[in-house]
């Protein structure tokens, strides 16, 4: 097999031999969707600027750039519900597309049910819409009227999967949604027949599901035929080649200036096209490098915290008859990075408000440690007042000075830190989109502060640049992070500890990130239904025993190890206890600096040995158990 590519169109054939035969050539499938030179303008921005989309027969496509770079217009366009100011549109005759918005709407339907059949076609299955529906968590007979937003875009998500389309445009389906309907839309969207365009801020979600990416920068696209996990290299690569034909073309200006000074004086009328030549070389260049806009996060922070900075003690709370926590205990240590991690409906804002004490609990005791100063981020973004402007929301009515870190700085270069520009100062924030109202609320979290942020979901709505400079600001934090999110990538790379909800009221202590998490409990967010929990299979300090099962019988050295090691543990324990004596001498350090670094390092490790073989010896009885049962 042999392709060949047009140099003119980009088009490609594929040519196909067989013994005996002559080369006969088989043209790729023609495009199901194109966009052709796509122009748009928003007010006075040019939002696109010739961009570009082709989506052929089950191709899967991830759609990313910066928030207001004009994805969700592209998508429209492409969904024909938006008409393009220039450039074509074409959609192959008889192909049906869905197309998911950020916001559904769902006005005119009584019920969910009726809302997800009213969009099915003749030769639809009505079954499958029925199963879509279960899968998400819903009955059908929930009322449009008073539903939630994550229940309104489970609701728009069935309905665009039911009728099986040959397109499916969407637009962050996973906003509003909770890990276990996450994946179960990650499993039916890698099952997909047709082609998919996604727009997505959850890196895992495009990583897993991209298999191309189209990048909207600046008004244009540029394509990459790989997924989303070699988006970010490969757009490194694009950027620093721009910045070498910036250089190139800088250094070319410097010899047009020279010039400019030394040679026009005697050749005025006859040079004036170079003169022309200059201008445009710097207008090229003012293009070409023209910034695309960079948060600056930085957390105000106050004096240091205690050590210990949150201790829960046997708590409990319920809602009327439904346990939201039973018997929990945890102990928060400041620089802790912990993410409460759970279904909807787990309680997972309950137990983030009662870890701070916002609510109390039923029973059981919360104490929260010496000198905390405290800035919260709130999911529902209820403490935006709508009518107010970006600038006295910022400022808090108080003038045009906001205080970061007990310093003052004037509000527009604030604002400029978060991605806002000057004009936006007097914009009411009911005209705010989502991105900007939770970079608003970033901003004015992280001005306040702080030794201790509470951050109930502050990745909704923000854009993966603007991501990565959170993660990079929560790294060099000084305080401790408690932060309730659904993005997995987010808790991996920021997440020092997992919460996590067993069900029941049942919650979890995990050492790690959420991919530590999955390999310490063994599957994902979905609570165990007939094997054990973790806390009735836990080892030292909570931490989950994995392996055994399965019927799976004990070796001969898996049986030495557990008629052993408890006589190793019980001999590491003693030698912890005489290295305990030894350190308690308080003058030791003054008499011997060097025998005080030994035995305090002998003694970490003594407690390491002895958690690893007491992990080890829960394993092996547990397999013991499971053979014998």
């Amino acid at each position: 097999m042999e392709v060949r590519e047009c140099h003119t169109c980009k088009s490609r054939t594929v040519l196909t031999s067989f013994p005996g035969r002559a080369i006969a050539p088989r043209m790729a499938a023609p495009p199901l969707l194109l966009l052709d030179s796509i122009r748009f303008t928003l007010g006075n921005t040019a939002l696109l600027q010739g961009a570009g989309l082709s989506v052929s027969p089950g191709e899967r496509l991830a759609l990313v750039g910066r928030n207001g770079s004009g994805k969700s217009t592209l998508l429209r366009i492409a969904a024909g519900e938006l008409e393009a100011e220039g450039g074509t549109r074409f959609v192959q005759p008889g192909s049906t597309f869905r197309y998911l918005r950020q916001e559904p709407d769902l006005s005119g339907h009584r019920t969910v049910e009726d809302y997800v059949m009213s969009g099915l076609g003749p030769s639809d299955d009505p079954y499958r819409a029925r199963a879509m529906l279960e899968g998400l968590g819903l009955t059908g007979n929930e009322e449009t009227g008073r539903l939630s937003g994550g229940e309104a875009r489970r609701a728009a998500i069935a309905a665009a999967l039911a009728p099986e389309p040959d397109i499916l445009l969407l637009d962050e389906p996973t906003n509003h949604l909770d890990l276990p309907a996450i994946e179960w839309l990650e499993g039916e969207l890698s099952k997909l027949r047709g082609a998919l365009v996604l727009i997505s801020h959850d890196r895992r979600f495009l990583s897993r599901l991209s298999r191309a990416t189209l990048w909207l920068d600046r008004g244009i696209t540029r394509r990459l035929d790989r997924g989303f996990a070699e988006f970010e290299t490969w757009r490194e690569e694009q950027l620093e080649q721009e910045e070498q034909a910036a250089h190139k073309l800088g250094r070319q200006i410097v010899r047009e200036e020279h010039w400019l000074r030394h040679g026009v004086s005697g050749r005025r009328k006859r040079n004036v096209r170079r003169v022309g030549d200059l201008l445009a070389l710097r207008a090229a260049r003012r293009d070409r490098i023209k910034p695309t806009g960079t948060v600056l996060m930085q957390a105000a922070e106050a004096s240091s915290s205690g050590q210990l900075v949150i201790t829960a003690e046997g708590v409990e709370k319920a809602w009327g008859d439904t346990p939201i926590l039973r018997n929990f205990s945890t102990r928060i240590i400041k620089g802790d990075r912990i993410g409460i991690v759970g279904a909807n409906g787990a309680g997972k804002t309950t137990m983030l408000n009662i870890l701070i004490g916002k609510n109390p609990p039923d029973s059981g005791t919360v104490k929260l440690g010496s000198n905390i100063a405290m800035a919260a981020l709130d999911q529902l973004r209820a403490t935006l007042d709508p009518a107010r402007t970006l600038a006295d929301t910022m400022t808090g009515g108080s003038g045009d000075q906001v205080w970061v870190g007990g310093k003052p700085r004037h509000v527009i270069g604030y604002m400029q830190d978060f991605l806002f520009i000057p004009e936006q100062a007097r914009t009411p924030v009911s005209k705010l989109s989502g991105g900007e109202r939770g970079r608003l609320l970033l901003a004015c979290a992280l001005a306040a502060p702080s030794n201790l942020l509470v951050l109930d979901e502050p990745t909704n709505d923000l854009d993966l640049e603007t991501l990565d400079l959170l993660e990079d600001m929560l790294a060099d934090y000084a305080g401790t992070v408690l932060l309730v999110s659904h993005d997995r990538d987010f808790l991996d790379r920021v997440c020092t500890g997992i919460i996590m909800s067993e069900g029941n009221g049942r919650w979890q202590d995990y050492a790690g990130g959420y991919s530590d998490m999955l390999a310490q409990r063994g599957e994902g967010v979905a609570a165990r239904s007939a094997a054990p929990s973790p806390r009735d299979r836990q080892g030292p300090r909570g931490v989950p025993i994995v392996g055994g099962g399965g019927g799976k019988r004990l070796t001969f050295k898996d049986q030495h190890a557990l008629n052993t090691l408890p006589a190793t543990m019980e001999k590491l324990q003693k030698e912890i206890d005489v290295l305990q004596n030894w350190l308690a001498d308080p003058g030791l350090y003054t008499r011997d600096p060097k025998g005080y670094e030994q035995r305090t390092a002998a003694l970490a490790e003594r407690h390491a040995a002895l958690e690893a073989a007491g992990e080890e010896w829960l394993r092996l009885e547990l397999l013991k158990e499971d053979a014998n049962s």
